[in-house]
């Protein structure tokens, strides 16, 4: 099976190997895809009353970027072998992962009323069972080293299939993250992608308040890691980022993407209040009106 040409919507085939030079069109296209996934993410959330808006909103540029122009992979079989993974290891922003996945036609865009409900596929944290996720999620910090285990897996089974890993910055206190930031650069593991949401805020304060983490790519590249800084909510900057990460050798490759913690709605934005937080219906409705969208 090979990856097909370039791709923003919904498709029931692989799709991957895009390059940077986005057209106009294109850009709008995947801003589009974008706007209705914040949409649906928020909607989700308001419909179970409980969630994690701010990172969902924060994470959708990056995952609408991997789902829709990077990641090698085939709604219509989740487990193909030679599928590039994507780890989801700040598992509480999970709306986002569903609902790219929905759209992408892993599983009805109705199975998004599931999202924690008792008996439901779509909990709280991915669960491993669940069309494209790749990892149960709960305690920060364990992702990393999953997706090491992963590309290493690969390595011995002679499969070229990228690994990919989304960080929370809060949740780089854990000091898990870096034993596998150690880790992964001794075993120079040049197909292992590391993704930060660099987006300053969690669960009830900044993070610089909480833990300062500065200088963050000075950190990482003292670990042996290729360091790519990238505003998270720029679709060219992103691809191009990933490209960058797929032409290195000997080492793997953390992206540290600027993002804004509840983007796109302005009572969430930079709110450590909506980190974990469902909107009510009166902001629901506000915060429709804002994307634009019914």
């Amino acid at each position: 099976m090979v990856s097909s040409t370039r791709r923003t919507t919904s498709v029931t085939g692989v799709i991957g190997n895009s390059t940077s030079n986005l057209s106009r069109t294109e850009r709008r296209e995947l801003r589009e895809v974008a706007r209705a996934t914040r949409r649906d993410i928020l909607i989700t959330i308001a419909e179970a009353g409980s969630g994690h808006p701010g990172g969902s909103l924060s994470e959708t540029d990056i995952l609408v970027t991997l789902y829709n122009r990077v990641l090698r992979h085939d709604p219509a079989n989740p487990k193909w072998s030679d599928r590039d993974r994507f780890v989801l290891s700040k598992g509480h922003a999970c709306p986002g992962l569903y609902t790219v996945l929905a759209h992408q036609g892993y599983y009805p865009k109705s199975d998004l009323g599931q999202f924690r409900k008792l008996g439901g596929q779509l909990q709280g944290h991915a669960k491993l069972g669940t069309p494209g996720v790749e990892m149960s999620s709960g305690s920060l910090g364990q992702g990393l080293s999953f997706g090491i285990g992963v590309a290493l897996a690969a390595r011995l089974d002679g499969n070229s299939h990228r690994t990919y890993v989304l960080l929370g910055d809060g949740e780089c206190d854990e000091g898990q993250v870096w034993e596998a930031a150690m880790a992964a650069s001794h075993y120079k593991l040049d197909t292992l992608t590391a993704i930060v949401d660099r987006n300053g805020v969690q669960n009830d304060r900044f993070t610089n308040e909480v833990m300062e983490l500065e200088p963050l790519a000075a950190k990482w590249r003292a670990f042996g890691w290729r360091v790519l800084q990238v505003n998270g909510h720029s679709f060219p900057a992103l691809v191009r980022a990933f490209e960058q990460a797929k032409s290195t050798r000997d080492r793997p490759t953390v992206v540290i993407a600027r993002t804004t913690k509840g983007k796109g709605v302005s009572f969430m934005e930079n709110n450590p209040g909506f980190h974990g937080r469902a909107p009510s219906n009166e902001q629901l409705a506000q915060a429709l009106g804002e994307l634009g969208v019914d």
